[in-house]
């Protein structure tokens, strides 16, 4: 008997001792509750209650959480059905608020998010919500915020996860994403078409101006040559006309030379002539020139040779 009465009071100091000294955990925060009532907040540590009068309330947990909105079906504003579903980042502020302000604080704002999910992606046009994410997201972010504001909530951000239209609007947009590519494909070939055909242009009428170039070249280059060809043309045949005015038979005898062999290369050079019939006094040719040279050097200043006489053939039967 003198045992257990001992006993009885380690167990019960055991008991008051557990139940008075509470340790919470970083990134929680305990309430604390006096016969029902809130009386204030534990922070991450080690905290001392007073026995049978303060209890802990609600356990909050403190870190940012992810909340799944579960997918619905949405009617946009021009009658489409979409499936939608998001996620939602949160973080309680405020324990207390959270604790006995709202009942289920999860479950509400879950509820809070799939009803404003449905009235702004219900405000838009399909094309709208499928290209305007980041203005849905940036609308329910603002509205879920300041609902849960007196919650002692901080709604971080709010993403839309998931957003599938109907299986008939999917292959409309499948077969005009085509049309459109198509579209882009016949716009890109036919300026890379256009480029080319101006570049081509371009060498052409780069060509014409170097061949038009070319021939004025080649025509005043021409047009120096016959202008000096012809210089010496006049000259020749001012000592030609000197010699024949002083009497000399070979100045002659270089003008019917000259055109003889002109005349003579011209039948040589012809194409659909295939014989070349020589003249019968083509020796008579050497005499002739042998009077061109005899005559460029009478010209030169030399003292002219005496003629030789002319040979009398004998007349036969004399």
């Amino acid at each position: 008997m003198g045992l257990i009465v001992p006993l009885v009071l380690v167990i019960l100091a055991i008991v008051l001792a557990f139940s008075a000294i509470k340790i919470v955990p970083q990134g929680r925060e305990f309430t604390v509750e006096r016969f029902g009532r809130y009386t204030r907040t534990l922070k991450p540590g080690i905290t001392i209650l007073t026995p049978f009068f303060e209890t802990v309330g609600r356990r909050v947990n403190m870190m940012e959480q992810v909340l799944d909105v579960p997918q619905q079906e949405v009617i946009t504003k021009d009658n489409v059905s979409v499936k939608v579903d998001a996620i939602v980042f949160i973080q309680v502020m405020d324990a207390a608020a959270a604790a006995y302000r709202v009942d289920n604080l999860i479950y509400a704002i879950t509820q809070l998010a799939q009803t404003n999910l449905r009235t702004v992606v219900g405000a838009m046009e399909l094309d709208e919500v499928l290209s305007q994410r980041d203005q849905i997201n940036s609308r329910l972010l603002s509205t879920i915020d300041h609902a849960t504001g007196p919650w002692g909530v901080k709604v971080a951000r709010i993403e839309i996860k998931d957003l599938t239209p109907p299986a008939d609007i999917t292959n409309a947009m499948a077969r005009q994403m085509k049309a459109e590519r198509e579209r882009r494909a016949v716009i890109t070939e036919a300026e890379g078409e256009k480029q080319a055909q101006i570049a081509r242009a371009e060498g052409q009428k780069q060509s014409a101006i170097l061949q038009a170039e070319g021939r004025r070249e080649a025509a005043f280059r021409d047009a120096e040559a016959r202008e000096r060809e012809a210089e010496a043309e006049a000259k020749a045949t001012a000592f030609v006309s000197e010699a024949i005015s002083k009497g000399d038979v070979n100045a002659i005898n270089y003008f019917v030379a000259q055109k003889y062999v002109e005349a003579f290369a011209e039948l040589a050079k012809s194409p659909q002539q295939k014989t070349v019939i020589v003249p019968a006094d083509f020796a008579g040719l050497t005499g002739t020139v042998a009077g061109v040279a005899q005559l460029v050097k009478t010209l030169g200043g030399e003292d002219p040779p005496a003629r030789p006489a002319v040979p009398t053939t004998p007349r036969r039967g004399a």
